[in-house]
């Protein structure tokens, strides 16, 4: 039984949030502000957690920057309906996905349940050593799906899993380009929508922790208008 835990400042969605998703299997706990879900948080984590970003004592911003110095714990983030600025600078400080408010309790079922899968392709629990799951090594990068770990220059570097399934993708085959449709598709299930500029919000974060052990990391090149591609170094 997955652990999800609930933090929003508003009461109704905490009470019907949580309802769907016990009825749905989930064992949920809910908090009303992010510090408080933070120090239940440094005492043990959640397996996925929901957050609001506009929040008192400590908002959904600083509870992920927080939580992102730790943990690659799956993040959603509920956002305003017309916030687009919120989802960007989400995204880009490590958040895997965003619901924007007002939202059907299915729609957030659906995410959770489609990033949980992401993280269990990766998480490789007894699974053969198979294309999508074996040890890749590219120049300075070696990455190793069934334990989801990323080495630079043989130092680690801790990714969220939308951002290892975007350069586990791109990784795989060198000096190929993929379009960001492509890429959506390695990241997203079918019946989520989300647009280009998610996944370029990614693979800036992705970028930006890649260069927290190599200044001069570029192996990841955009191609302006057609998607990215991986070039080995």
């Amino acid at each position: 039984m997955s652990k999800i835990a609930l933090v929003d400042d508003d009461g109704n969605i905490l009470t019907s949030a949580s309802m769907t998703l016990e009825a749905e299997g989930f064992e949920v706990e809910i908090y009303n502000d992010g510090q408080t879900a933070l120090d239940a948080f440094n005492r043990k984590l959640p397996d996925k957690a929901v957050l609001d970003i506009k929040m008192s004592r400590m908002d959904g911003m600083d509870l992920l920057q927080r939580l992102r110095q730790k943990t690659s714990m799956p993040v959603i983030f509920l956002t305003s309906k017309d916030d687009e600025i919120d989802e960007v600078l989400g995204l880009r400080m490590g958040a895997d996905d965003y619901v924007k408010k007002p939202f059907s309790q299915r729609l957030l079922v659906e995410r959770i349940r489609a990033l949980l899968r992401r993280q269990d392709t990766l998480d490789g629990v007894v699974v053969p050593e198979t294309g999508e799951n074996k040890v890749i090594e590219r120049g300075e990068l070696v990455m190793n799906p069934l334990r989801h770990a990323v080495k630079w220059k043989g130092k680690d570097v801790t990714l969220t899993v939308t951002e290892f399934l975007l350069l586990q993708a791109l990784a795989q085959r060198p000096g190929f380009v993929k379009s960001r449709d492509q890429l959506i598709d390695v990241a997203y299930d079918d019946q989520v929508y989300v647009d280009d500029r998610t996944i370029d919000s990614h693979i800036k974060r992705l970028r930006k922790k890649m260069r927290s052990v190599d200044e001069e990391f570029s192996a990841i090149e955009t191609l302006y208008g057609i998607g990215y591609r991986y070039n080995e170094e």
